[in-house]
């Protein structure tokens, strides 16, 4: 058996027939930028999201860097975000000629330490930017406390969670704006590439539309400098295809996380912390293990399509050199990035495989207990106690 990270036709559960007719007719009268059926995804979405304004733009990345230069971010001022996450997120912020300010990841939730954020604000620091990573809800309230103590605006990198929630709301609605990516790989998939930023602020609604189209108001009238970021009106159609079926597509995500985690219990491995009050969408499902190498060479070679996702943290990127961050810097960002390891994790996956997945990662355990034995099996990760994951438990820290 192989097991794949994705499988992109059942993405279209009512066949693609339809889609390519009406993209047929969009080609063909060349409806292509920012055309009704952009405005009538932003609108969707935002619905989706409880924002009043959806902006649609080329990238996660550029969602970011869109906003940053909309919210007036200038060169030397400082943004704070997290050790752990992509690439794109730090990338965005130099984009604008801003500096990264990083702390060091949570060793549990894989998130923002929110306790290190006060120590590295300066006078110069003007944002902050939570990553909802792997689909995890960032615990917002500590942040938008920080941030109304020092007058900092929060932007959200939601790129990974799409449909995720606090408290019962979306994030992306908790700051003064939310970013997501539509890359082919999100639980929203474009068809290439995407992104959107949603606010409720009006003033930077309209700031974000001047940015993302070359500084415009109006044609001709270039008001401030600008990015030439737009959706492209294909790829919204497809979103708008799409975005009816994320909620059930979520739902499955969070069954089969937790099919994974009872099924895998009692093998030296750790979970990503789950919080009360949370909506996990599991963009990625996690496993965190000392062996980590040698289980995905082990599992690829039984046709399990696992991944690493981040092998190198921020700070010991070539392309962020001239920042002096060090080895040993950010601890737990590193320990994460040698021993996280992805597994599949597909809405549409079926109980074969599942079955099939769960087996290969026993069989290597197993395996490794025989030929080893168990002291040298045994997980060095000072792990927390997985609680009881049921409603009545009310006070519980979940996967």
């Amino acid at each position: 058996m192989r097991v794949n990270r994705y499988n992109y036709p059942s993405q279209f559960p009512n066949g693609i027939g339809t889609l390519i007719s009406d993209m047929e007719q969009m080609i063909l009268k060349g409806n292509y930028i920012l055309t009704e059926e952009v405005a009538a995804f932003e609108r969707a979405f935002a619905q989706y999201l409880n924002t009043a304004f959806a902006k649609g733009v080329n990238s996660g990345t550029d969602a970011l860097a869109v906003t940053f230069a909309a919210l007036g971010l200038q060169p030397g001022e400082e943004v704070i975000t997290q050790a752990n996450t992509f690439n794109g997120t730090v990338a965005a912020i130099l984009m604008v000629g801003a500096t990264p300010v990083l702390v060091d990841a949570d060793e549990h939730s894989y998130l923002m330490d929110v306790e290190q954020i006060e120590s590295v604000i300066t006078s110069r620091t003007r944002a902050i930017v939570p990553v909802h990573l792997y689909g995890k809800p960032t615990p917002m309230e500590p942040i938008l406390s920080i941030a109304s103590k020092y007058g900092l605006f929060v932007v959200e990198d939601a790129a990974q969670a799409h449909g995720a929630k606090w408290n019962g709301r979306a994030v992306g609605s908790f700051g003064v704006a939310g970013c997501f990516s539509f890359h082919p790989s999100k639980n929203l998939a474009a068809a290439g590439d995407g992104g959107i930023i949603v606010t409720s602020d009006e003033k930077l609604a309209r700031a974000i539309d001047e940015v993302r189209s070359f500084g415009q108001r109006g044609q001709n009238n270039h008001v401030r400098p600008g990015f030439n970021s737009k959706l492209d009106a294909l790829q919204a159609r497809v979103l708008q295809e799409k975005l009816p079926h994320l909620d059930g597509w979520n739902q499955e995500r969070r069954r089969i996380a937790d099919e994974y985690r009872d099924r895998l219990g009692g093998l030296p491995l750790v979970f990503q912390v789950q919080t009360k009050g949370e909506e996990h969408v599991y963009h990625l499902f996690q496993i965190r293990t000392s062996q980590r190498d040698a289980l995905l060479q082990h599992l690829v070679s039984t046709g399990v399509d696992a991944v690493i996702r981040y092998p190198q943290p921020i700070h010991l990127q070539a392309s962020f050199a001239r920042f002096a961050w060090r080895a040993g810097q950010f601890p737990q960002a590193e320990a994460l990035s040698k021993e996280l390891l992805c597994l599949p994790l597909r809405p549409d996956l079926t109980e074969s495989e599942i079955s099939y997945v769960c087996n290969s990662v026993r069989d290597f355990f197993a395996t490794s207990v025989m030929r080893y034995g168990p002291a040298d099996v045994t997980h060095s990760i000072n792990a927390p106690k997985i609680e009881c994951a049921m409603p009545e438990c009310a006070d519980a820290h979940l996967d």
